[in-house]
């Protein structure tokens, strides 16, 4: 019998997640469930350890339910999940990064068998090269229906190690809402609003206060330039994470922590991208980043790392810069050269709005997860 018809024609899909915390991975289960749910679609999350702020952000936020998760392997959250499956009638799991896909198939082994689709949402890190979590992503992969990944370098670095022999691994991009995120109508009044001037040179950063995302390089490189460019200023947003407190205070003691704005969380994160001038992606290990295609959409151009999946999106010759930012020189002569011309960045920023409608739109990925749900691909 087919999941349609379990469901009495509507697709019940159970997102299992560590949690609903404000995230790129997060966003994108956000920007999909309001996308299909109620279009064919009912949608239902379970967050392993926390709720999160984004389980408001989804269609139905009562539909997000807390398994309890503490310490190690719990027994108890495989029970719980279970159990929400069986309240949901589930007709589909779709697990994220290798964590959640443990628990999704423990939940299924002598229980309900469900279909499991499969995320990763980005490069693996030095801590899943271990010989333990290769060898339960090559037992785990093949019991999913479907292993999907947010860009074409994240599906040749899970090739690269052996894990996807059969090369079945399926590329599901981001979208982004180009009607929210758009060019401001006066970019001076944008950074005036943020309480910044208009002459200022704004070089942003979005993102959770981790050492992925590589602030410090960053806060460095601003170190370096300060004297020969005094407009330039970091506009810092995100909160949350294992480097939240030392960041913070790098920020306040950095010698010249008058030009950082720090925003924290935001949830209208169109009006930081309005303010800002270029944005900067520096990190080594990205998947497809949720930041880079938003800021882009807002005729922001993005300078990225040139190792990571943001070079499928970026063109150095058209719509932003790639480098090869291992260090804080490498990242203080980038924006040298990338903020030397503004009407070159203004430039560069339309032509990445223009990709991000041609290849990024919501529609676009909201067609790619019909058809990963319904196992069409």
């Amino acid at each position: 019998m087919s999941a349609e018809k379990t469901s009495g024609g509507m697709l019940r899909v159970l997102h299992v997640l560590d949690s609903l915390a404000p995230g790129g991975l997060e966003n994108g289960v956000v920007n999909v469930a309001r996308r299909l749910h109620g279009r064919g679609f009912d949608i239902h999350a379970a967050c392993l350890r926390f709720r999160g702020d984004f389980a408001e952000r989804m269609p139905e936020p009562d539909k997000v339910v807390v398994l309890g998760k503490t310490g190690g392997f719990s027994i108890k959250a495989v029970r719980a999940l279970r159990a929400q499956m069986r309240a949901t009638g589930a007709d589909l799991l779709h697990s994220h990064n290798l964590g959640t896909l443990i628990y999704a198939v423990a939940a299924t082994l002598g229980g309900r068998v469900l279909p499991i689709v499969h995320g990763e949402h980005g490069q693996l890190q030095p801590q899943d090269l271990t010989r333990k979590r290769l060898w339960q992503r090559r037992l785990f992969f093949p019991l999913c229906r479907q292993v999907h990944v947010v860009s074409a370098s994240v599906r040749d670095n899970l090739r690269d190690l052996g894990l996807d022999p059969r090369r079945r691994i399926l590329v599901t991009p981001n979208g982004v809402d180009s009607a929210r995120f758009s060019p401001p109508e006066d970019k001076s009044a944008a950074k005036a609003a943020l309480g910044l001037g208009a002459g200022d040179v704004v070089a942003g950063i979005v993102g959770r206060l981790v050492a992925l995302k590589r602030h410090r390089l960053l806060f460095d490189a601003l170190s370096l330039l300060a004297a020969e460019m005094p407009a330039l200023r970091l506009l810092v947003v995100g909160d949350g994470g294992a480097e939240r407190d030392e960041l913070i205070a790098a920020m306040k003691q950095h010698p010249h922590a008058e030009r950082i704005r720090w925003m924290g969380h935001q949830n209208e994160l169109e009006h930081c991208y309005r303010a800002m001038d270029l944005l900067a992606a520096p990190s080594e290990i990205e998947g497809l980043s949720n930041a880079v295609l938003e800021a882009m959409s807002c005729a922001v151009p993005v300078l990225a790392h040139s190792a990571c999946g943001n070079a499928e999106v970026i063109d150095p010759a058209v719509n932003g810069y790639l480098s090869d930012l291992r260090g804080a020189e490498d990242m203080a002569s980038a924006l040298r050269a990338a903020l030397a011309d503004p009407a070159d960045l203004s430039k560069r920023g339309l032509a990445a709005r223009r990709r991000v409608l041609e290849r990024y739109s919501m529609e676009a990925m909201e067609d790619a997860y019909r058809r990963l749900y319904r196992g069409e691909c």
